[in-house]
């Protein structure tokens, strides 16, 4: 099943969810989750890279696991298999982060119960910069309809 989350709890997550843990961040530019997240630390997120393969990721320190990050995190944003979410949401839910969000085509139905009984947010099967950018109006840069009417200029 893919996500349900409603518009404005999107909108809520990526107005005052700043602080983005990004597990399974790769250092090759070409990688899905390095251009998710350089966009979003370009649009003023911190980004805080979670993979044991490197020291440090878009010029931030890079945590080889969500334990080991020593400061609160609100989204823990997850680039990784389905079946490796379980335990990730588990460890989110004991940093306190606010929310879970599974990138697009992962999909774990257990892992979002896991987040919701600790009182998290799940969003599931989509990409925090496309939601953040069809909500800013720049995925018409693609080509892309947005859904969202803007009274912005061009």
């Amino acid at each position: 099943m893919s996500d349900a989350t409603d518009m404005a709890t999107l909108q809520r997550i990526l107005r005052e969810c700043r602080v983005v843990a990004v597990v399974g961040l790769s250092a090759k530019w070409n990688r899905p989750s390095y251009f998710a997240a350089s966009y979003l630390q370009r649009h003023n997120y911190r980004i805080i890279p979670v993979n044991p393969r490197y020291e440090e990721v878009l010029g931030e320190k890079c945590y080889p696991d969500v334990d080991s990050i020593p400061h609160p995190v609100d989204v823990v944003d997850v680039f990784q298999r389905a079946e490796l979410v379980t335990p990730i949401a588990h460890r989110a839910a004991a940093i306190g982060a606010r929310v879970l969000w599974l990138q697009l085509g992962i999909v774990n139905e257990e892992a979002a119960a896991v987040a919701r009984a600790a009182g998290m947010t799940v969003v599931m099967d989509r990409c925090m910069k496309i939601e953040h950018a069809r909500f800013s109006g720049g995925l018409n840069w693609f080509g892309m309809s947005t859904g969202v009417i803007s009274a912005r200029r061009r």
